[in-house]
C-alpha cells in the first residue's frame, strides 16, 4: 500500500535564498543543504517499494534520514545531522495518500547493535556451560573418591543432595544435565542468521519502513531471504518500503521504483540498468564457461 506519495524538496532557489539571511553564516556544516540541487532533484514520488541507489557520498541515506525525520518515524539508533537540519525539514513538504498508524527506520547502526547484544548474551550461555561442565566433572570426581557424598545428612543438606543427585544419576548424562541446567533465552546464531532476525523481529506489521543499507552483515543467501520477506510483507501486511542500497539482491526487488542517485540528473530506470548491476552482469559473463 502506499501511504507516502510524495516529498517536495527545497530548490536551489529556495536553498540560496535561506542562505542570504543575516547570521546564518557562523556554521561551516549545512548538511544537508547543496546536496539535492546539484543533482536537479526537487521531488520524489514513492511506490510500494521505493529505491535510492547510489555510491557513498551520493545522497542515499540522507534522503532517508530527511524523509523519516520529517514523517516523525521511530528510529532505534541516532545519525549525525547539522545546526541546520531541522531548518532544511521546514522547508520540506510530503504528501500522503492516507497517513500510516506507524513507521519505522532500521539502518546497519541498530543490525549491528542488535548483532553485538546477542553475542554478549551468548558469550554469558557459554560461561555458564562451561561452569556446569566443571561443576557436573567435579562431582564425579568426587562420588568416585567417596560415594558418601551420595548421602542426605539432614533437610540443611538437601540442596547439596539435590545436586549431587542430579549429576550422579544413571538417566542423567553429561549433555542431558547440560541441556536441562542452561540457559535458552536465545538460539546460538551466528552474526548473519540474527542480523536477519532482527529485520523478522521489528518487520511485521502494516507500517513505512525505511532501511538504509539492510544487505550489512548479510550474505547474499541471507538478502535474498530478506528480499523474498520484504516482497512478502508488502503484499501481505500492505507495509511501504523505501530503502537506501546498492545490492543487486535488493535493488532486482519485483516492481521497485529505482532512483539512480549517481545520475545528473537524478532519475528512475531499471535495475538492470545501474553500472553497478551491469559490471557485475559482465563479471560472471566474463566467466560463464566456468560455470
Amino acid at each position: 500500500m502506499i501511504y507516502l506519495n510524495k516529498i517536495n524538496l527545497p530548490s536551489d532557489i529556495r536553498e540560496v535564498g535561506f542562505f542570504s539571511k543575516p547570521l546564518l553564516t557562523c556554521y561551516s556544516n549545512i548538511y544537508p543543504f547543496k546536496i539535492f540541487p546539484e543533482k536537479m532533484l526537487e521531488s520524489v514520488k514513492f511506490d510500494n517499494i521505493t529505491i535510492f541507489y547510489g555510491g557513498n557520498g551520493s545522497g542515499k541515506s540522507t534522503l532517508i534520514n530527511i524523509i523519516s525525520t520529517k514523517m516523525n518515524a521511530i528510529r532505534f539508533s541516532d545519525f549525525n545531522n547539522s545546526h541546520y537540519f531541522q531548518d532544511y525539514l521546514n522547508m520540506c513538504s510530503l504528501d500522503y495518500y492516507k497517513h500510516p498508524k506507524n513507521s519505522y527506520v532500521l539502518t546497519s547502526d541498530d543490525v549491528f547493535e542488535y548483532v553485538l547484544s546477542a553475542r554478549t548474551i551468548n558469550e554469558n550461555v557459554e560461561e555458564k556451560k562451561n561452569a556446569l561442565i566443571e561443576k557436573y566433572d567435579d562431582i564425579q570426581e568426587q562420588f568416585m573418591k567417596d560415594p558418601s557424598i551420595y548421602s542426605l545428612r539432614g533437610i540443611h543438606d538437601f540442596e547439596r543432595w539435590k545436586e549431587v543427585k542430579d549429576v550422579i544419576s544413571p538417566k542423567r548424562s553429561k549433555s542431558s544435565y547440560i541441556k536441562n541446567r542452561s540457559s535458552r533465552d536465545i538460539d546460538l546464531f551466528s552474526n548473519g542468521e540474527t542480523a536477519l532476525n532482527y529485520f523478522y523481529d521489528k518487520i511485521d506489521e502494516d507500517a513505512v519502513y525505511f532501511l538504509d543499507e539492510p544487505e550489512n552483515s548479510l550474505s547474499v543467501e541471507y538478502q535474498l531471504d530478506l528480499a523474498k520477506y520484504i516482497l512478502a510483507t508488502s503484499i501481505a501486511t500492505k507495509s511501504q518500503f523505501i530503502i537506501a542500497t546498492h545490492s543487486p539482491i535488493f535493488l532486482a526487488l519485483e516492481n521497485a521504483l529505482i532512483y539512480n542517485l549517481d545520475a545528473y540528473p537524478v532519475d528512475t530506470c531499471a535495475w538492470t540498468e545501474l553500472p553497478n548491476v551491469r559490471k557485475y552482469y559482465d563479471f560472471f559473463m566474463s566467466h560463464r564457461d566456468e560455470f
